[in-house]
């Protein structure tokens, strides 16, 4: 399998955790207008079927980063109560 470089997303996502971000912070954090773009051109084209298969395994990465943050979100809500 092709080397495949790391989204933007995730620079983003490990940027923001990296800072410390409060519990509010957390719960309201949203990725750059870019990254969520990105995101939609990749589904698109996974809907025409016209995703390369890097093009798969970045649309891939993106699902286990959003997977990744709902844990994280979910595991410090759980703290709160």
């Amino acid at each position: 399998m092709a080397h495949v470089a790391l989204p933007h997303a995730y620079d983003e996502v490990v940027a923001f955790f990296a800072s410390g971000p409060s519990r509010a912070a957390i719960a309201s954090f949203r990725l750059s207008d870019e990254a969520v773009g990105r995101v939609c051109q990749l589904l698109s084209k996974s809907s025409a079927g016209t995703l390369t298969p890097d093009k798969a395994d970045e649309l891939d990465q993106c699902v286990q980063l959003d997977r990744l943050v709902l844990l994280i979100r979910s595991r410090d809500y759980v703290r709160k109560c």
